[in-house]
């Protein structure tokens, strides 16, 4: 039989993330395991070469991840008052880094939204949540915006 002893929940902070939050706490809950809260920051580091000192950019991504830390507390405060979680930041590109640390991590499970988004949207900005799903070695578990 299965068995869930960790939960990687990913969110991008959106309005939508604390119902991201909800499904994974639901089943921690159920499975009494822990949740490791996932949010990747942008990488910039494809930027270089605009003519923008790389010291700039470094310095940007760093207060960006300052303030994705900042918000990161807050969340799983907010959204697992009872669980055992570890709210993460990271840089770089959300699918590649989801995978990496679902992995890492030992994670049997990955809690994830998605944008729903359809057309040429989909068709220029991929979807993350269907790499991570084509991808994982772990089942994933996609919730849609309503």
């Amino acid at each position: 039989m299965a068995e869930v002893k960790k939960v990687l929940c990913a969110v991008d902070f959106s309005d939508y993330s604390p119902i991201v939050a909800e499904y994974a706490s639901m089943i921690a809950k159920c499975a009494g395991a822990q949740v490791i809260v996932l949010y990747v920051a942008p990488s910039l580091s494809q930027y270089v070469g605009f003519h923008v000192p790389p010291s700039s950019i470094e310095s940007f991504v760093g207060e960006i991840v300052t303030g994705a830390e900042d918000t990161m507390n807050a969340f799983v405060k907010e959204n697992f008052e009872e669980l055992d979680t570890v709210g993460k930041v990271v840089t770089g590109y959300p699918a590649e880094e989801i995978l990496t640390i679902a992995e890492d991590e030992k994670c049997d499970m990955i809690v994830m939204g998605t944008h729903g988004r359809k057309g040429i949207d989909r068709i220029l900005f991929g979807s993350v949540a269907e790499k991570v799903v084509k991808s994982s070695a772990a089942p994933v578990l996609t919730v849609r915006p309503k």
